[in-house]
């Protein structure tokens, strides 16, 4: 299987930072393709802005939203296909959502096991089940698993939802080490996200610099 892609998230403590511009030009140059940021930090004007930016870069660009109602997921939802998103990952699956989603032709994973919690839960037979139903959805490209921050058994878990669908998994959330990267070749994801871990210069000094480490650390592997 082809090696999983990075999609650098322009978001510290699950909020897009208001210098996501400024940061993404100093490191447009750096070898991602995939880049993105939350619904949550920047007002509409300048999401829209950001996204034109990194559109004219020629990246290919991800809305992950953190919203938990309806509400909260539809309208960043719809922001998305105003803006252009390429993909959104993350909401709470809602019908509603799909709609939009197939109507603009947007690649979309749902989170699992995030109904109440910004951190998963549930026991391992409730994912599977959430995530197989999810799966048989037309329009849902994949499932979203914010792996490290499950309550459980990690990796029994990963395995066990990768086991229950035909669809690929987006791990997101609290990639900060070495060995978490190690964990995600061993889950082989379709994409996985870094964000915070770049503002905390856990892979480099530079913002550029972090991103060729981690792409070299996958490339050496």
């Amino acid at each position: 299987m082809s090696k999983p892609i990075l999609v650098v998230m322009l978001t510290k403590d699950d909020v897009t930072v208001k210098n996501a511009k400024e940061i993404f030009l100093e490191a447009k140059d750096a070898p991602c393709q995939y880049w993105g940021f939350k619904e949550v930090g920047l007002p509409p004007e300048e999401m829209k802005d950001l996204v034109q930016c990194m559109k004219a870069a020629g990246k290919t660009t991800f809305l992950e939203i953190v919203g938990k109602t309806e509400e909260e997921c539809l309208k960043p939802v719809q922001l998305a296909a105003e803006c252009g998103f390429d993909a959104v990952t993350g909401t709470v699956y809602y019908d509603s959502i799909l709609e939009v989603i197939k109507k603009h032709n947007i690649l979309y994973l749902p989170f699992i096991g995030e109904r109440y919690t910004l951190h998963m839960s549930g026991t391992i037979e409730e994912l599977t089940k959430e995530a197989s139903e999810l799966s048989r959805k037309e329009g849902v490209a994949g499932i979203n698993i914010a792996a490290f921050r499950y309550d459980g058994d990690v990796e029994k878990m990963v395995f066990a939802v990768k086991d229950a669908i035909d669809k690929p998994i987006c791990c997101v959330g609290s990639i900060n080490s070495y060995e978490r990267l190690d964990m995600i070749l061993k889950f082989e994801p379709w994409y996985f996200t870094i964000g915070s871990a770049f503002f905390d210069k856990t892979f480099g000094e530079t913002f550029t610099q972090q991103i060729i480490n981690v792409q070299n650390y996958l490339d050496s592997k």
